[in-house]
């Protein structure tokens, strides 16, 4: 017998270009956030076009989820862009679920144009008198203040639906309002093109050039944020929505955290399955785990030890898939790099998404080989995808 009463959770992942979107929806994703050209808060990401978004809605509408759009329009607007704002507005009203917003300009057109509007984490959205006034003004959701703990986060979510995320990148500035990117580089975070000064490191020196040697030098650097091990008690602190950090990722990444946190969110994870889960989630882009503000304020074990990507795998581009065999499944892959047995491999693209597979058998000239070297036009049996995806070797990080 179903429990009418049970709560259901919306698991939200990240879609900056086509591929991610379809990992998405392959993954189990009840919603996509996505950006525009304009007026995205990650404007680095490929992201998409207005004419794009028929074909983003048939995909959405055709999965067995019915998975819902929201569209990203969360950056400071200036007088001179209200015009073209408005027009954007227009021409999404119809191809869209909500909008994630922030400035007052775009909630005033989502209310003139009858388009459901979110509250974005930009508005630092920490108290219940701030979700009240949100909620008066029309907002259907907030997506709460990354600093509150879950205590706070439990009596925002008596007042209004709560959205909060769950894994992914942390900005060490208030909620994403950093003004480093801006002075150093003219490139403003509040416009979508954070610079990540953040993520460098950095060394202390005097005035008379004494350098002081510190523990780790990545001063600014927030671990990345991982729930799974609480995310028992996100859901009894009242979130709705659990949203996952990372337009600017990549098809692996979205796939591998969506299936992740859809398992979790379906069932509650056994001590060893979330220990799994932390090991397919470290093989995907991150800068270490944290807890966030969730447990309580961070401290010095918060901040990250790696400029870079800390992921235990990555993948490397073994080629183009020249053509495509659909009856027996074989594509035919023109190698840039070698390729043997029992490697792990990955298709991606634009309507497949993401596939993987382990190497089990491959041909050259229709005879069965072991191992193919770079220039080679092999076959490899791969299910469910297309010609001219792209696909790679993962391998161990070194």
């Amino acid at each position: 017998m179903i429990n009418a009463l049970k709560p259901i959770y919306e698991l939200m992942a990240p879609a900056g270009n086509f591929s991610m979107l379809a990992a998405a929806i392959n993954a189990g994703a009840d919603a996509v956030y996505f950006g525009l050209k304009d007026y995205s808060m990650r404007a680095s990401s490929k992201n998409f076009a207005t004419d794009e978004l028929d074909q983003m809605k048939e995909l959405c509408d055709s999965s067995p989820r019915k998975v819902k759009m929201y569209l990203t329009l969360n950056t400071i607007i200036f007088d001179e862009e209200l015009e073209q704002l408005e027009q954007i507005i227009i021409q999404i009203k119809e191809k869209i679920d909500a909008v994630i917003c922030w400035d007052h300009a775009v909630m005033l057109l989502c209310k003139k144009y009858k388009i459901p509007f979110f509250i974005s984490t930009q508005a630092s959205v920490a108290n219940t008198k701030a979700a009240e006034y949100y909620k008066e003004l029309g907002a259907q959701r907030v997506v709460l203040a990354r600093e509150l703990d879950l205590k706070q986060i439990k009596n925002i979510s008596k007042i209004i639906d709560v959205e909060c995320f769950v894994h992914g990148a942390m900005c060490v500035a208030i909620s994403g309002r950093c003004f480093m990117s801006q002075f150093t580089y003219n490139k403003s975070a509040n416009r979508g093109e954070c610079n990540q000064n953040c993520r460098r490191n950095y060394k202390i020196t005097d005035n008379a050039g004494h350098e002081l040697l510190i523990e780790n030098s990545h001063v600014m650097s927030a671990k990345d944020l991982c729930t799974l091990p609480f995310i028992e008690k996100m859901k009894e602190a009242g979130v709705m929505s659990f949203k996952i950090e990372g337009r600017g990722r990549d098809a692996r990444y979205v796939d591998i955290v969506t299936s992740v946190y859809r398992q979790a969110l379906d069932k509650t994870l056994s001590q060893k399955e979330i220990k799994d889960k932390i090991n397919e989630l470290e093989k995907v882009f991150n800068r270490q785990f944290s807890s966030g503000f969730y447990l309580g304020q961070p401290t010095s074990y918060d901040f990250s030890t790696t400029e870079n990507n800390a992921a235990t795998e990555i993948k490397r581009t073994l080629g183009t898939i020249v053509n495509y065999y659909s009856k027996n499944q074989v594509a035919s892959i023109k190698l840039i790099t070698d390729l043997a047995i029992g490697d792990k491999i990955v298709a991606i693209g634009n309507k497949t998404g993401i596939k993987t597979e382990i190497v089990s058998s491959m041909e050259v000239e229709n005879k069965p080989i072991e191992k193919a070297q770079k220039g080679d036009l092999v076959g490899v049996k791969i299910p469910g995808i297309r010609k001219s995806d792209t696909v790679y070797k993962i391998v161990p990080r070194e």
